[in-house]
């Protein structure tokens, strides 16, 4: 009975400790609520989740590198096996073999090329897709369809399968790529908080684009071909958790606001949009073209081992940080001359692509690699932020579509490489294709010269003409107008404020009554 006696008499005591814990547990999460709508706790969480989906969706496109090529050969031995017994001369084997062989790096180069050719025709339709919807839900779905694309992978067992794996890749891609980047445009206001935000963005697709071969080819010799796919696909589903937590997708009211883009096409044939696009493209040919045949080159050149080929790109992630890191800084300080980063870095590229040839062996070779990839930072990180830059001075600061012709210049170089380059060292030799990617990178450069006026247009200002001149689209538009203009009020004291508040709310209304067209 006095157990029992006990027991009751700590009854209330027992409640009220329960109830200050839920308290407490109540008010942290009050707290940790209120924390996560400090404006720039949202932005860092947004650059890591982004972040996080290109770090993987550039790993994944890179890891099959050294797994599926070895992978697919093995298994078309085993299938050599079942006939070895088959009566055949000698002539037939040797000619039945250089067929198989033939056809075996054709399907080789149509898979690798198949993720980009996929991204390539996907992006102008969900370029405009995110504009529509906002940028949360198009990212989710990217990083979904990944996830299946990484399962798919992990389990694979036949061409078509990882055929079929590799182009669900390029269509979460064509999603998840876009809408990221479009976001950090999005949240990111401020030119030099949006070229540092790129910046990182951009550092994350270069690591996973170099670390991948070797982290891949590591696990696949010691741990099987699963375990890559099945790590990277831990890495999607939780970013995919990190997306539906904290942007919450399906709950956001800013779309109901969100003012009609301009469309795809339009944005194709501004000139400067044009210009942009052009040297994305080029930029990034001789990344594109020598990843899929420098590894035989210098098998035949230089005698080299397997570990040797896998670790001839990952010096170069260093300094292509480094670029990005410079590109950031020198933005910051002398932001008028984007163009000229642009060039430069067209300039570097080129050069360094002359000299691949030149090189006798495995080291020598890690130089022009690595002044490729710094070129190519140069120009990324100056460009893409001159993009949404030139969305927000001349068209409707919607940036879905701009970024998705940014992503079909990637695609454009990327899809061309597989299928292309190969062609073109049959033909005319791995000296001529190094020469021609770097006379072209050298010839495109002056051509950013056309570039040179932008700056003079501000943000402010621009976008003020533009409401003066065609009113705004909507009221998202006008919303992020007044935003804009309060961010930047203690930089641009010369604009009164409450005039341009004024004439926000006056074109809105006129706007409204003349049947404005919303989204």
């Amino acid at each position: 009975m006095e157990p029992e006696g006990t027991t009751e008499a700590q009854a209330p005591n027992l409640a009220q400790s329960a109830a200050s814990k839920l308290s407490r547990i109540g008010e942290r999460t009050k707290q940790l609520g209120n924390a996560m709508q400090d404006p720039n706790r949202q932005k860092r969480i947004i650059l890591v989740i982004v972040c996080t989906a290109l770090l993987l969706d550039n790993m994944l496109y890179m890891v099959i590198v050294p797994i599926i090529p070895d992978y697919l050969e093995g298994l078309q031995k085993q299938a050599d096996r079942v006939q070895v017994d088959a009566p055949h001369d000698n002539f037939t084997n040797s000619t039945t073999h250089k067929a198989a062989k033939g056809n075996f790096d054709l399907q080789i180069g149509i898979l690798f090329a198949s993720k980009a050719i996929l991204q390539l025709l996907v992006n102008p339709l969900s370029g405009t897709f995110i504009d529509r919807v906002g940028y949360d839900i198009p990212l989710f779905i990217g990083l979904n369809v990944m996830f299946l694309s990484t399962l798919t992978f992990a389990f694979a067992e036949t061409y078509a399968t990882m055929f079929l794996a590799r182009s669900m890749q390029g269509l979460g891609s064509a999603f998840a790529d876009t809408a990221g980047i479009a976001m950090i445009a999005d949240k990111y206001t401020v030119e030099a908080e949006r070229s540092k935000a790129l910046g990182i963005a951009l550092a994350f697709i270069s690591f996973g684009s170099l670390v991948a071969p070797p982290f891949g080819g590591f696990l696949y010799e010691f741990a099987g071909k699963q375990v890559p796919f099945l790590v990277l696909a831990c890495i999607c589903l939780t970013d995919g958790v990190l997306c539906l937590v904290f942007l919450k997708p399906f709950s956001n009211r800013e779309r109901e606001n969100m003012p009609v883009g301009t469309p795809i096409y339009k944005l194709m044939l501004d000139p400067y949009i044009a210009v942009v696009a052009g040297a994305l493209t080029i930029c990034n040919i001789p990344l594109a073209f020598l990843e899929p045949t420098i590894a035989k080159w210098m098998e035949e050149t230089m005698h080299t081992s397997q570990w040797e080929i896998g670790m001839t790109w990952f010096p170069a992630f260093f300094p292509h940080v480094f670029g990005v890191y410079l590109t950031v800084k020198l933005a910051a300080k002398y932001p008028h001359l984007q163009w000229f980063y642009g060039a430069i870095g067209m300039v570097f590229i080129g050069a360094s692509s002359c000299t691949v040839p030149a090189c006798k062996n495995f080291g020598e070779l890690m130089i022009p690699l690595c002044g490729i990839c710094f070129g190519i930072a140069f120009v990324d990180t100056a460009l893409l932020p001159t993009l949404g830059f030139l969305v927000d001075v001349r068209h409707v600061s919607v940036y879905g579509s701009v970024y998705a012709i940014a992503d079909i210049s990637y695609c454009l170089a990327y899809a061309m490489g597989p299928v292309v380059a190969g062609q073109i060292v049959h033909d005319l030799g791995f000296v001529q294709l190094n020469l021609g990617m770097g006379l072209a990178n050298v010839l495109y450069a002056p051509v950013l010269l056309l570039l040179k006026n932008v700056s003079q247009l501000k943000p402010s200002f621009s976008e003020r003409n533009m409401l003066l001149e065609d009113g705004p689209t909507g009221l998202y538009d006008t919303i992020k107008m007044e935003q804009r203009e309060k961010k930047r009020k203690g930089l641009c004291t010369t604009i009164d404020e409450n005039g341009i508040e004024t004439f926000a709310q006056r074109s809105y209304s006129e706007e409204e009554s003349s049947g404005g067209e919303f989204a």
